[in-house]
């Protein structure tokens, strides 16, 4: 059997990052929670997830920059990520991107939504044969 794979949600909002971790579990995947940039680095560090959810307004160091640092850091720049956000002004989107954040997911969103974006960077292709044979 295939492990389950691993998405760290970095969101220093409680309600948030509870919501988040219940979606994730309940698609199939397991959580990883961080609460601030600084942490988001140290687990991913550790951890290698297979994909990193993160905020952009964080404590002690902000979405873009903790971004930006994975990105730059060779043990961690290959993991999908994605950042979650209610802002919806480009500016913001732009930087994350150019931090070289893979996709933004605008918040509010629908299970469908992040079943979607999830299954575009974490469905194996094993796993796209076995599920249309």
């Amino acid at each position: 059997m295939a492990r389950r794979k691993k998405i760290l949600i970095v969101e220093d909002n409680n309600d948030c990052r509870d919501l988040f971790v219940q979606l994730v579990n309940r698609l199939g995947y397991d959580a990883i929670e961080a609460v601030s940039g600084m942490e988001a680095i140290g687990l991913a560090s550790k951890l290698h997830p297979d994909l990193i959810l993160m905020d952009l307004n964080l404590p002690e160091m902000g979405g873009v920059e903790a971004t930006a640092r994975l990105k730059a850091n060779p043990s961690t720049k290959g993991i999908p990520l994605i950042i979650s956000t209610a802002f919806h002004e480009g500016v913001y989107k732009n930087r994350a991107l150019t931090a070289g954040a893979e996709e933004i997911l605008e918040k509010p969103f629908s299970l469908t939504m992040l079943r979607e974006l999830l299954g575009r960077y974490l469905t194996t292709d094993s796993e796209k044969e076995n599920c249309c044979n």
